[in-house]
């Protein structure tokens, strides 16, 4: 679609144009069920949901990541609208992402700039710069028709061994999850999207991914309020618009059902005591933590009727198919009442929004500003975790030759292009630089590669890759062998800093807390001594005290005059 075609299909979908505005009372009960589903898609996919579309009977959409453009994605999301100006009252979707940094995002996916990961904004204690991070990229979101994000993750990460948070977890003291979740939701919020806090009550003690299998978090009800719960109340007494559940059990609170199956959890806990007002969504339910205990279509009646308001069908569902078993189960559980609730509040806010009458508008292109807060968070964020021999700042022996760094990064091929921002500060300091991405599983050739790559180099930097808990053991013995085998050696931890505690003998130890163009150039001056190091580990290790004094030493003899005065 050219760019003005897609300009004009905007303006049109916006809402029923130059129309009277739908009214609610005049949806018959199917099309009230319809605004409570959501399916999935992406470009590939899309047709698939065309027919439900149309038919009125899908009230919104969640875009799933794919390689594809941001052109693409606008494009596809003035498709689905023009498919929904076709169902009976001409009712737009509500369009939702899952754009919270973290293992869910990627750098290449739905053409969206990096969004750092959650622990990462946490490393750098900047509520100011959480928050216009978010706005920034929520305007972006808006540009492209987008309406609901579901972030920020609210969920503490007490459980070292979560195999699935990590991090997406702001971290593990649930005070300074409170305070950046919030930034982030008052973020997106003043750009006008709606955020979803998740994975209520939350899913930061889990030790099995809800994905395979059903997490029980055995914490009495005491410990949930005092750590678990108390973000999402923060973020309720706040007005948050919408809270996602966990299909996760909860034995203090419901000894029976996961908490999106639950009416305790949902209404007696969230709604009545906690008093939140806003929409109740699932996560998804085609995960085995949900369809353990029910068919997809069974799953929705459950969750509509426990007190959830916006339904996740899932992947690879038949729209039209699910909702007649919905619509059959609903009716013949005497359900309508509680579903025309919760269809009331998704419609209210398309109402809220400007979709139903057409007043909601698209900001102004916002890149550049967007670039300057994350080269901000990045300087503040990346962490020196420890350095035994006070190695950092690097400095070269004396000799003829221009010094080479040797930098290995192990990390999946679809970085590859993050990679480049760490060879910016040592080419403009003159040295060599010899790069290799080995495999994030490497085999025997990589670490031959890295062998080669490091010989005769005067600095070696190594990076790891652990998306949460699970060590992927040959990337730990390859950077384990290296280490042993090499001096004047920098380990990068570039995701989950649980696996710092893989690299005993690494002397040198920084975290990025996610993998990307920017963080990179920031630990590459950090290590010249361009950079003091200013982040803070939002998680506790329980390393041994001489690596967290070894690096206070060293942030205390880089911190530069505006460093020291930004700490007071």
């Amino acid at each position: 679609m050219k760019h003005w075609l897609w300009a004009v299909a905007s303006l049109l979908l916006a809402g029923p144009l130059g129309a009277a505005a739908p009214q609610f009372d005049d949806l018959s009960y199917e099309e009230k069920l319809g605004q409570t589903l959501v399916v999935f898609v992406d470009v590939d996919s899309a047709a698939q949901v065309r027919p439900a579309i149309e038919a009125g009977k899908i009230g919104g959409v969640l875009i799933q990541w794919g390689n594809y453009s941001l052109q693409q994605t606008k494009e596809l999301v003035a498709k689905l609208q023009s498919w929904a100006a076709k169902s009976p009252h001409k009712i737009p979707l509500l369009i939702s992402i899952d754009y919270e940094g973290g293992t869910v995002y990627t750098p290449i996916t739905l053409g969206f700039d990096y969004l750092p990961t959650n622990m990462m904004l946490s490393a750098a204690q900047d509520e100011e710069g959480a928050a216009a991070i978010a706005y920034l990229a929520g305007l972006e979101l808006r540009r492209a028709g987008v309406h609901i994000n579901f972030s920020p993750v609210l969920d503490v990460n007490s459980n070292p061994h979560n195999p699935i948070i990590g991090v997406r977890s702001f971290g593990s003291d649930p005070a300074n999850v409170t305070k950046m979740g919030i930034s982030l939701m008052n973020g997106f919020k003043a750009a006008g999207i709606l955020s979803v806090v998740k994975h209520f009550p939350g899913h930061g003690d889990t030790s099995v991914d809800s994905h395979y299998q059903v997490p029980v978090v055995k914490a009495s009800y005491e410990q949930l309020e005092q750590i678990h719960l108390a973000p999402f109340a923060e973020a309720v007494r706040q007005g948050v618009p919408g809270v996602m559940t966990g299909h996760v059990l909860y034995p203090a609170l419901d000894r029976n059902n996961v908490a999106t199956f639950s009416k305790p959890i949902l209404q007696d806990l969230l709604r009545k005591k906690m008093g939140f007002e806003g929409f109740i969504v699932t996560d998804s339910l085609d995960m085995k933590s949900a369809t353990s205990f029910c068919t997809i279509a069974g799953c929705a009646v459950r969750a509509l009727e426990s007190g959830a308001d916006m339904i996740l069908l899932g992947r690879y569902v038949k729209p039209l198919t699910v909702f007649k078993q919905i619509l059959q189960q609903t009716q013949q559980q005497g359900l309508q009442a509680r579903v025309e609730d919760a269809a009331r509040r998704i419609f209210a806010w398309k109402e809220k929004l400007g979709l139903l009458d057409g007043s909601a508008e698209v900001p102004a292109p916002i890149e550049q500003a967007y670039k300057a807060e994350l080269e901000k968070i990045s300087d503040e964020s990346v962490t020196l975790v420890r350095d035994r021999k006070g190695l950092l700042p690097f400095v070269p022996e004396p000799s003829q030759k221009k010094p080479t760094v040797c930098a290995v990064f192990f990390a999946p091929s679809r970085f590859a292009d993050q990679l480049m921002g760490f060879s910016k500060p040592f080419l403009e300091k003159g040295w060599n630089i010899r790069t290799y991405n080995a495999a994030l599983t490497p085999r025997k050739k990589d670490s031959q590669r890295a062998a080669a790559c490091a010989k005769g180099a005067d600095l070696l930097v190594l990076t790891s890759l652990q998306w949460a808990d699970k060590t992927n053991i040959n990337q730990k013995n390859a950077i384990n062998g290296l280490i042993k085998e090499n001096k004047n050696t920098v380990f990068i931890s570039t995701m989950s800093p649980y696996d710092i505690k893989n690299y005993p003998e690494a002397d040198v130890v920084l975290a990025t807390y996610g993998l990307n163009k920017y963080a990179l150039q920031t630990a590459a001056n950090i290590i010249l001594g361009n950079l003091p190091p200013r982040g803070v580990l939002p998680v506790d290790l329980q390393l041994p005290q001489e690596a967290t004094s070894a690096a206070d030493d060293v942030r205390s003899k880089t911190r530069t005059p505006q460093a020291a005065a930004k700490s007071r």
